[in-house]
């Protein structure tokens, strides 16, 4: 099985972006030695909680601090942006850095609706020409004529021999059946969307159509795990991250809380309840049972990769779930 990460770049409370910016640096570094595949970066805006709203910003600084894992996105909110100015970022990355850039792209705004308006500022394009911008950024990307007509004229520079490999993300058989359309790979969030993901995947595999980027389907999909010496110890580690599940719930936003902060929550029922219908979104264990939950996975959803999520208060920690996780599963 590959192991891949996929960072949010969470902010601690006490901590500040500037930690935060600093400890993905590191993480990557340390992955890169544990044997990960692939290290992506997320993308969120206007959230108190995660300091990435610039992925490919950070995906030049990771790369350039590690030398052989697959470095991407996980991934750009195309929605967003202009596909001409995404594809030449990338194009750039991959001439930097060739053969080990990913570009993942999203449906999803990554924001408040407020923050999506101000990211589209001017623009009258929505959400509903979404697969036009996939399908030109392909082009600018790959060999083929845009769909646009008119961006045919524009001549791409730098352009390498060979692209980034282009994911698509997602969390519903929509995402899926666009990726299958195009001919991209596909995630599969199941830390989003825990219960009806093999399906979705099948969806995906029925109806892939090659294209020049890929020649078969290829999926992965992307998971919440802590991994630590015990069970205990996971699920304690694991506690912050259900609190913080909860506070969202509420609508409290605001930095990772600590375990003694999760720990000194006096939790109503309403909450206990909201927590263990959540459960399902995370895994906490110790590397046994890790292994043996990820190869459940391996199996239901018919992957030989999966992305794996760890936020924990503690950077230590985070680092050696990690590291416990690919001791048990690729060594």
């Amino acid at each position: 099985m590959k192991l891949s990460v996929l960072d949010q770049s969470p902010i601690r409370s006490g901590g500040t972006p500037s930690d935060t910016l600093l400890e993905t640096v590191e993480l990557a570094k340390a992955c890169e030695q544990y044997g990960y595949h692939r290290y992506w970066m997320a993308e969120h805006h206007a959230t108190p909680a995660l300091a990435g709203p610039a992925p490919e910003i950070m995906v030049a600084h990771v790369a350039a601090a590690t030398s052989s894992m697959r470095i991407g996105t996980g991934g750009v909110m195309l929605s967003h942006y202009s596909p001409l100015k995404v594809a030449e970022t990338f194009n750039l990355l991959e001439t930097l850095y060739p053969g080990r850039i990913d570009l993942g792209i999203g449906r999803a705004p990554g924001s408040d609706q407020l923050t999506a308006l101000a990211l589209a500022y001017g623009s009258e394009i929505g959400i509903e020409y979404f697969p036009t911008r996939i399908a030109d950024m392909m082009a600018f990307m790959g060999t083929k004529e845009p769909t646009t007509e008119i961006f045919k004229r524009i001549k791409i520079v730098p352009k390498p021999d060979v692209p980034p490999q282009l994911w698509l993300l997602g969390s519903s058989d929509q995402s899926a059946l666009m990726a299958a359309k195009f001919g991209l790979a596909f995630s599969f969030a199941q830390f989003i969307t825990p219960v009806g993901g093999a399906a979705v995947l099948d969806a995906y595999r029925q109806g892939f159509e090659p294209s020049e980027f890929y020649a078969k389907p290829e999926a992965s999909i992307g998971t919440f795990m802590i991994c630590a010496e015990t069970e205990e110890e996971a699920r304690r580690l694991g506690s912050s991250r259900d609190y913080a599940l909860v506070r969202r719930a509420r609508g409290q936003h605001g930095p990772f809380p600590s375990v003694a902060e999760a720990e000194a929550q006096d939790y109503t029922e309403a909450d206990l309840q909201y927590i263990a219908a959540n459960s399902n979104r995370s895994f906490y264990g110790d590397p046994d049972q890790c292994y043996d939950w990820l190869m459940k996975l391996s199996e239901v959803y018919g992957i030989d990769e999966v992305v794996v999520l760890t936020i924990c208060h503690d950077a230590g920690a985070r680092r050696r779930s990690y590291e416990l996780l690919a001791e048990r599963v690729l060594r």
